[in-house]
């Protein structure tokens, strides 16, 4: 039986998180199981296919957003729930609810920029009696306590922890957008090295957090992001830089590179425009460039964004310089955090950078 404790070893979230998952074929259920590849034509359904996907090996469900209290304190958000496929296949009636068929790993963060502090807490679980998982039948994604209930495409998010807790509603001012080209968004040369990625690019967030100090009631914007994938990366990619770019003018950008060992970027980077009607449009890596300006540690916390057929020419800066989750179980730290674009246009969003302490591989 082949398995991947990526539970011990892997951390990172949102576009590409456990994406070095080579394909698995599990014995030990009544023949052998094999996941599903993701592959260009799939129909999609919703709402059915914002849930879970227990054939495809890996899925998250990332949230992100920027929000300000009645006294304009601003926060950065973050809630991410993760599925991991281990024992796939027929279960035998006898089988306990303990038996691991999916872990379930969540992050949660806070960025309190006036404080100048970044607070987050990450759990792991498997799905037990309902202890975590992932519900078309609930519409429901939870870790504990932490959860993404949906009324509609409404999306409801709950995150208790010891420094800080999250009461948010999250309504789509667009439609859903799925991301790449023709059912797929490919992240590396070969069949199957792709995911299914579906993204709500502008959201409208209400609702209440609280820290240590105080409770602030908040309103302001978030982005969503669902994918679901067997295997992504090629062996030679090592780490990538993720934004996701909400601009003042009603239009939203996410833009990718994958970074190669010999330190050049691989054409499979891509993105997407979305422009003010909602409409998608796919950028290829010669559509756009992203360079690094200025570093805090290892990481480019801020960057040149150029898309020429856009005329769009932004510069990304991280309100926080420190915004990194160090991994508490042995996996790679990462950054990701809240940041703001000025330039041709005005707005905010969310970077990732992961790579920078060593390539994301499991040993």
């Amino acid at each position: 039986m082949k398995r991947l404790l990526w539970s011990l070893r892997l951390f990172p979230s949102s576009l590409f998180v456990l994406s070095l998952l080579v394909p698995v074929v599990v014995s030990g259920a009544p023949g052998d199981f094999a996941y599903r590849e993701a592959l260009p034509g799939y129909h999609y359904q919703f709402p059915r296919d914002h849930f879970e996907h227990e054939d495809f090996r890996t899925e998250w469900w990332y949230y992100t957003g920027n929000v300000t209290d009645e006294r304009g304190k601003r926060f950065g958000f973050e809630l991410v729930f993760f599925r991991q496929g281990e024992r796939p296949g027929a279960k035998p009636a006898t089988r306990s609810v303990w038996s691991v068929d999916n872990l379930y790993l969540a992050h949660a963060a806070l960025t309190d920029v006036s404080g100048n502090r970044f607070l987050y807490e990450e759990r792991l679980n498997r799905q037990g009696p309902g202890v975590a998982g992932a519900s078309f039948d609930k519409h429901r994604i939870w870790n504990g306590n932490w959860s993404s209930q949906w009324n509609g495409e409404t999306q409801t998010l709950d995150a208790i922890t010891g420094e800080f807790r999250f009461h948010l509603q999250l309504d789509p001012e667009k439609p859903f957008v799925i991301q790449g080209e023709n059912g797929i968004s490919q992240k590396a040369e070969g069949k199957g090295r792709a995911s299914h990625y579906v993204s709500f690019t502008r959201l409208r967030v209400t609702g209440s957090l609280q820290t240590a100090e105080k409770a602030h009631r908040v309103q302001g914007t978030a982005w969503m992001d669902h994918e679901w994938f067997s295997e992504q990366l090629g062996v030679d990619q090592v780490g990538w830089d993720w934004f996701s770019v909400q601009l003042n003018n009603k239009t939203e950008l996410m833009l990718f590179e994958l970074r190669r060992k010999d330190g050049t970027i691989d054409p499979y980077s891509s993105g997407t425009f979305v422009d003010a009607e909602g409409r998608a449009h796919h950028l290829r890596r010669s559509d756009f460039s992203l360079q690094p300006v200025a570093k805090w540690q290892k990481y480019p916390v801020e960057w040149r964004i150029e898309i020429p057929s856009l005329n769009l020419d932004l510069n990304c800066k991280a309100v926080l310089p420190n915004q990194e989750l160090k991994a508490k179980a042995g996996g790679p730290s990462y950054w990701e955090g809240a940041v703001d674009f000025t330039g041709t246009q005005t707005g905010v969003g969310y970077l990732e950078m992961t790579g920078y302490e060593g390539a994301v591989r499991l040993k």
